[in-house]
């Protein structure tokens, strides 16, 4: 079996273990009677994985535009180009010129720096949390980091900010209460132990009612650096997301540092952003713990080619006109016509991954019988919407254009297979 031609050439791609277990469950079809004999090669070929990894590429049908599960934020197409391009041996720390060394992703730098001119100095980490893990670090140890206690969040699975202060060896000094804060309570607070005020952004959720908190401008007027966490990674504000801080902003109402996450509204790779006053921000890059927290060449290539190219997935989905998807989920629900019952419906979007947290981005989708929700999730392409009132939606906002026909393909299939 392993001598077809087809199954040679899958092993050059895949690698040995997987066609031979591909071979192996076709093998194990033909002796329990599934498939013939004859068949055996071509069903091998057919089980081979298309790449060598798990992951499989999912259609994001959930109308959630930056999903946690799903990987945050899709890479545009100069990203992922951009990856192909960093994958072999690259002038990441040469400089071609001299053949001298040079400064590691010295270009995703300065595309970072051009992006968001009011930082003096920018940086680059593995993640938003290592981010802010990294000026813990280096500024607060064995002192004091001074934040409000409605902003004590929890990030995800588990992981919370003030761990995550803490296990940096600073300690916290809580004010205010859940709902309210004043100026004056972290003016109380400071004292010549006192790091920094850290202001965090409540990303994903919304407190109303009889709430109060400062802004990073009037924090500014304090005696002590002030770290805004600003969580998203909006680099500049966006009309559709209003209430979402970016880190422009941040650092004109006065913050010394910001720091975000890459993979969310910027629409980049998972990164962590460090901007702001240049000596902190090259005192961080300096510090020995940044060593630990360093990003890999494909990090750096996707972030510029997010940064110098077209618009994001993310910034597309942010910007498109309800009527122009309820247009795409009329033409695509005439099309499942007589497969299944299919109806174009408009429906509401969300920001997703932290971000933005009670913004209702008007949407489209095309609503399905609810018994098509499993088929699909296992259907190849797999595609994943949202079950609600007995009927699965696929909402088109997190769904580009050019996989409209792929959409309308997997329906057909798993209707055929659910047999509705």
């Amino acid at each position: 079996m392993l001598a077809d031609p087809r199954l040679r050439a899958a092993t050059e791609r895949v690698g040995d273990r997987l066609v031979k277990s591909a071979v192996r469950e076709a093998l194990d079809r033909c002796r329990v009677g599934d498939i013939s004999p004859a068949d055996v090669a071509d069903e091998a070929v057919s089980l081979v994985p298309p790449a060598a990894t798990s992951m499989r590429t999912v259609v994001n049908a959930t109308g959630v535009v930056v999903h946690t599960n799903l990987g945050r934020a899709p890479l545009s197409r100069a990203a992922v180009d951009a990856l192909t391009v960093a994958a072999g041996a690259t002038d990441v720390e040469l400089e071609l010129a001299s053949g001298r060394r040079g400064r590691r992703g010295r270009a995703t730098l300065a595309a970072l720096a051009e992006a968001v001119p009011e930082a003096g100095g920018v940086h680059v980490v593995n993640n938003g949390a290592a981010a802010l893990a990294l000026v813990t670090c280096a500024l607060a140890t064995g002192r004091n980091v001074v934040v409000a206690r409605g902003e004590m969040v929890e990030i995800g699975d588990g992981f919370r900010i003030p761990e995550l202060v803490t296990s940096m060896g600073a300690t916290l000094r809580e004010v205010g209460t859940t709902n309210r804060v004043r100026l004056s309570d972290y003016a109380d607070a400071v004292d010549e132990h006192t790091a920094f005020v850290l202001k965090v952004h409540p990303s994903n959720f919304v407190v109303e009612g009889f709430t109060s908190s400062v802004p990073v401008g009037e924090l500014s007027t304090l005696p002590v650096p002030v770290v805004a966490d600003i969580g998203s990674g909006l680099l500049r504000p966006h009309p559709r997301l209003p209430d979402e801080p970016s880190a422009s902003a941040a650092l004109r109402a006065g913050a010394d540092l910001v720091t975000a996450s890459g993979d969310k509204l910027l629409g980049g790779p998972q990164c962590g952003l460090l901007l702001g006053e240049a000596a902190l921000v090259e005192g961080l890059r300096r510090h020995p713990f940044a060593r630990a927290l360093r990003v890999d060449k494909l990090t750096l290539a996707a972030l510029e080619a997010t940064l110098t190219g077209p618009p994001a997935p993310v910034a597309t989905a942010l910007a498109v006109p309800a009527e122009d998807l309820l247009v795409r989920a009329s033409t695509i629900a005439a099309e499942l016509a007589g497969t299944v019952t299919a109806e174009a419906v408009r429906s509401t979007a969300a920001v997703g991954g932290g971000g933005a947290p009670g913004v209702d981005l008007p949407s489209a989708a095309v609503a399905l019988p609810a018994s098509l929700a499993g088929p699909l999730r296992l259907g190849e392409p797999p595609v994943v919407g949202y079950v609600a009132h007995d009927r699965l939606f696929l909402d088109l906002i997190t769904v580009p254009p050019a996989q409209d026909e792929l959409l309308v393909h997997a329906v057909r299939r798993a209707a055929d297979r659910a047999g509705a």
